[in-house]
């Protein structure tokens, strides 16, 4: 519990990196770390359109027997 509270204490009078930098320069880092996350959203959701697409051109290049295959319609009913 003392180690505690004494880590605490001079985590209080040390100034961290935030009290170091500026205003200015902590505004750039954060307005930085929006638009990365921005950008890591724009990649995954090209990432998810790049994917569907190649499904749906699977889809649509798939041979008759691939879809019967994929259908397995039982065949006694109509014999």
């Amino acid at each position: 519990m003392k180690r505690h509270h004494k880590r605490q204490s001079m985590n209080e009078s040390e100034p961290t990196i935030a009290d170091q930098l500026g205003d200015d320069v902590l505004a750039k880092l954060k307005e930085a770390k929006k638009q990365l996350k921005v950008d890591e959203r724009a990649a995954e959701e090209k990432r998810r359109e790049e994917a569907k697409k190649e499904r749906e051109a699977r889809e649509a290049n798939k041979s008759f027997a691939e879809l019967l295959e994929e259908y397995d319609v039982p065949m006694d009913p109509y014999k």
